[in-house]
């Protein structure tokens, strides 16, 4: 749990930002730490909360999708995925609309399952991983422009040999991933 009053927190003598841009929000900061020492260029990325979905049907398939990343310039496959919009009322609502929007799939069952930070030293954000079981194919994708998502249907299995040989590249995806399969003693 973060602690705001945390003794160990630096403290801000100047910020700027560099950039507001959509996707690419930079902050430069000078900052002082608790022994006094001086950073005066230390760099911060804004981003919206994040949310993404294990989601299971009722015959116990794991609902992945599958994308390219532009960063990477790979396709891979993933959990479904996407901000957490401000006009959402919840996290949980955000998460449910990405998986109606990204997959089709909805209802079901639904907990927050972990939240995890891509980079406590320099991103702002938290990403919220919801754990969704008996979930079932309710409407089609309402996919945005830019999206080309497909959707794939992984046994336990399957997904455990994508995990094991790193099919699964970002790492608030992975890790709840491997959390939910340890948790459930799935992993032989």
């Amino acid at each position: 749990m973060m602690n705001k009053t945390d003794d160990k927190a630096w403290k801000v003598l100047k910020s700027e930002y560099l950039s507001r841009e959509p996707w690419f929000t930079v902050r430069k900061e000078h900052v002082q730490l608790p022994n006094g020492n001086e950073i005066p260029d230390y760099y911060i990325l804004d981003y919206p909360d994040w949310v993404n979905v294990i989601a299971i049907t009722k015959a116990k398939q794991f609902v992945l999708v599958r994308q390219y990343r532009h960063g990477l310039g790979y396709t891979s496959m993933e959990l479904c995925a996407g901000v957490a919009e401000k006009e959402d009322p919840s996290l949980e609502i955000s998460a449910r609309r990405e998986l109606l929007e990204e997959t089709g799939y909805g209802n079901g069952n639904w907990s927050l399952l972990t939240e995890l930070s891509v980079n406590p030293g320099t991103h702002t954000n938290m990403t919220y991983c919801f754990l969704a079981t008996d979930v079932e194919k309710i409407s089609e994708q309402h996919l945005e422009a830019t999206e080309d998502i497909t959707v794939h249907l992984l046994t336990t299995d399957q997904l455990i040999e994508l995990l094991r040989k790193d099919g699964i590249k970002q790492a608030v995806q992975a890790a709840p991933l491997w959390k939910y399969l340890a948790e459930n003693h799935l992993i032989p």
